[in-house]
């Protein structure tokens, strides 16, 4: 017992000395590199780490290669201390000097970079409505760079009374924008950010660059004088809590820099699995694992456990070691036969011993333990292995049957739970209610629809938008169709996906795409379209011919496409069973065909009036650029709410112009007004696209410029019904298509004889008084 007592004080003695010497020598060791040899692992205060490094790409310090993005950050030592900056895209409309903007480097971790921020800031006196600052456009791309904007650190926030602000992501075409009102500064509750003085809406995944818009809705409004400025900014929701100071003054401009937006990174673009069959490019070295990015194309290194430094810098990690200067004290604890701990076979180790049983016997070997005891027969290894064995797969085999029954009628359950959440009962109800349309609408499997898309793959996406993703998918009989994919939604979108597929069901026009059928056996409802197979309008109108300035498609076949679109929307307003008012008329929702025939489409917001109202209350909803800015006020929809929408596509395809445009001042950032401007000056021929302008119709070109100025009148009774502005271009197009017949019918004959100009009577096609032009509200709006 005594020796046993000293045993352990000897080995609580050891460990202690190992303790001690373990801290001396891991202090003495020299701390591992985190950049290359030869680099600058330092900008000032932040470290900089392998694959960043200090200095351009061809210095070798950071890391560069094949289908790799660049790591390289720019130390200015103009600062003191010195300060790294990152170059990113500023703005691609801009002249070459201004596309690029450094922007700060907060800090870099393993998966994330925060650099600081850039608020767009529109700032208005009080009284006069005069705009003090115009920095109301924000910026940034980071293509060619390593990063995307996180989803998940991030939010878009909207500061100010009377303000809209409003994000664009260019690549996918998403855009959200949020609204923030305030009449008193007492109405205005710090920590809350809800639409009362600040509102805020997620970001989209997958991120790479991003215009943010700040607009004051009423430059002349009261508010003004304890909120003089609209703030758009995306910034890291963690680091900012919204306070009512921060409309006080213009000093918000300068505190928002500080509040940094998360950039997540990783390694090239490829999985972990395609960048280990090059092992040239492939960043992770020895002693690390690789990991893919659930949040950034690529992947990310990081070594194993029990070993530290860089994993992507050469020879790799390295292991924790302790190197002591002379060897510990040990004592032998079995060199006493009869006194050891052990009752058979003992083993010094150093600090302590082991103890074992010999041959033929089993235990722990040890005096105060199960001790050894001598098997007294040799034990049925086959026999008990073979038992074994056949027990086990009998039960494997038994209770796969049970799983896959349990999970069978699981399966069941869900798909008749997720019927009814997706609004089947709905559904049903709405469809019997129309003659035909059950008949119409085809009811998709689950499983059908995933073999179409290749299991929803992310190269068979052709299209995202507002409410969700669209597929391309191939049917069990070769059709090829549109496979639209919503978004996970509440209650409400739920009703308005049933919607769009009760109205698309029962309309039956061939300038609006149709639908086949749906599917709601899955956690987010699906819809089955036609394939329409040459794009959208707003990507034709555009996108620009090779070394030219103006689209490919010609005069005459944009009057057709305007008179086949203005055709459908009259039909759903005036013809359809139920008037339909579509709510997000905008050329992406214009479809062409090969033969470049019109297709309406999306009708996701759309509302059907089935008492025949002439106003209905509703939510706005609608696409900035081309909403009614009367509908935005009172939130009244009428049919002339999709007259104006259509007022903005016909400005469209005469000037070729988006319709906003960040490049141009405020006063003409918004193309409905910018139009409406230079109509009213007699100067629109300077907005006409040159193609447009150069075919000789102009004429014509003026009909439907009047056309377009009556559509955007912000009265809204004052503008022409669908009907008649699809009789007006059916028209224009008629008498296109006739006198090219008698002009060439003249050529044949007379060849010397000169042809007539086109006689369209342009009083006609006039208004009476338009509107004054604005700058409040409608000038974004």
């Amino acid at each position: 017992m005594k020796q046993r007592k000293l045993s352990m004080i000897i080995m609580l003695l050891k460990f202690l000395l190992f303790l001690q010497l373990s801290w001396l020598t891991s202090s003495a060791s020299t701390p591992l590199p985190l950049s290359k040899p030869g680099c600058d692992a330092k900008c000032g205060n932040l470290t900089i780490p392998y694959p960043f490094g200090i200095g351009p790409n061809e210095n070798g310090c950071s890391l560069t290669g094949p289908e790799l993005f660049h790591y390289n950050i720019t130390c200015d030592t103009t600062y003191n201390p010195p300060k790294p900056f990152l170059r990113v895209g500023r703005n691609t409309t801009a002249g070459p000097a201004a596309r690029y903007r450094m922007v700060e480097v907060l800090s870099i971790s393993e998966t994330e970079v925060r650099i600081k921020n850039w608020p767009a800031t529109s700032c208005y006196q009080y009284k006069t409505g005069e705009l003090t600052l115009d920095e109301g456009v924000g910026w940034m791309a980071f293509n060619g760079a390593p990063f995307t904007v996180s989803y998940t650190r991030n939010r878009f926030f909207g500061l100010g009374c009377d303000t809209l602000v409003y994000f664009y992501e260019p690549d996918f075409n998403m855009n959200s924008s949020c609204i923030s009102f305030c009449q008193r500064a007492t109405n205005i509750i710090d920590g809350s950010c809800s639409g009362s003085g600040c509102c805020q809406t997620p970001l989209p995944k997958g991120v790479r660059k991003f215009l943010v818009l700040a607009n004051s809705l009423n430059t002349s409004a009261d508010t003004l004088s304890f909120s003089p400025c609209s703030y758009s900014f995306i910034g890291e929701s963690e680091k900012y809590t919204f306070s009512a100071s921060d409309l006080n003054g213009t000093s918000f401009h300068s505190k928002a820099k500080d509040i940094p937006i998360v950039l997540d990174w990783a390694i090239g673009n490829k999985t972990c699995e395609e960048a280990q069959k090059d092992a040239s490019s492939f960043a992770c070295q020895r002693n690390s694992k690789c990991s893919n990015s659930d949040k950034v194309p690529g992947y990310f290194c990081t070594c194993n456990e029990g070993f530290e430094g860089n994993p992507y810098l050469s020879p790799g990690c390295q292991g924790v070691v302790c190197v002591f200067e002379r060897e510990p004290i040990d004592m032998n604890e079995c060199e006493d036969p009869n006194n050891n701990p052990c009752e058979g076979i003992c083993t010094n180790t150093i600090g302590s011993y082991k103890c074992s049983c010999p041959e033929g016997s089993y235990g722990d070997g040890r005096k105060d333990g199960t001790k050894c005891t001598r098997k007294n027969k040799e034990f049925p290894v086959v026999k008990v292995t073979i038992g074994t064995g056949l027990g086990f797969l009998f039960m494997i085999i038994a209770s796969s049957l049970l799983y896959l029954g349990i999970r069978k009628r699981q399966l069941k359950k869900l798909k008749e739970k997720f019927f009814q959440q997706n609004g089947g009962l709905l559904l049903k109800q709405q469809i019997s209610s129309y003659e035909g349309g059950a008949e119409a609408t085809k009811i998709f499997t689950a499983k059908e629809l995933e073999v179409a898309t290749k299991n929803y793959s992310d190269k068979q996406i052709i299209g995202r938008g507002g409410f969700g993703t669209v597929y391309l998918g191939t049917l069990s009989d070769k059709r090829i169709v549109a496979i639209k994919k919503s978004k996970v939604i509440d209650e409400t979108q739920i009703e308005q996906f049933i919607n769009e597929l009760v109205i698309l069901a029962q309309v039956n026009h061939r300038n609006v795409v149709k639908v086949l059928g749906c599917c709601l056996e899955t956690p987010v409802p699906l819809l089955v379209y036609e394939y329409i197979s040459n794009g959208t309008l707003f990507q034709h109108i555009h996108k620009k011919v090779e070394g030219k300035s103006s689209s490919s498609l010609s005069w005459s076949t944009r009057l057709r496409i305007a008179t086949e679109s203005a055709g459908a929307l009259a039909y759903l307003h005036a013809a359809a069973s139920i008037p339909i008012i579509h709510r997000d008329i905008k050329s992406a929702n214009i479809l062409l065909d090969e033969n470049y025939t019109a297709k309406v489409s999306d009708f996701g917001a759309s509302r059907l009036n089935t008492l025949g109202e002439t106003q209905i209350d509703t939510l706005v909803q609608g696409t900035i650029g081309y909403l009614d800015p009367e509908y935005y006020q009172t939130s009244q929809l009428t049919d002339k709410s999709d007259v104006y929408s259509f007022g903005v596509v016909l400005v469209e395809l005469l000037t070729g112009e988006k319709p906003l445009s960040p490049s141009r001042s405020q006063e003409q950032r918004s193309l409905a007004s910018f139009f409406r401007h230079a109509m009213e000056k007699n100067d629109v021929f300077k907005l006409i696209e040159p193609r447009v302008a150069n075919e000789e119709k102009r004429e014509q070109v003026i009909a439907v410029a009047e056309l377009a100025k009556r559509c955007l009148n912000k009265k809204g009774a004052e503008r022409p019904t669908m009907k008649q502005i699809s009789g007006e271009l059916e028209s224009l197009s008629k008498f296109q298509t006739h006198n090219q017949q008698s002009h060439e019918q003249k050529s044949s004959l007379l060849v010397d004889e000169p042809a007539d100009l086109y006689s369209i009577p342009v009083s006609s096609y006039t208004s009476s008084n338009s509107d004054q032009y604005s700058t409040d509200k409608d000038s974004f709006v």
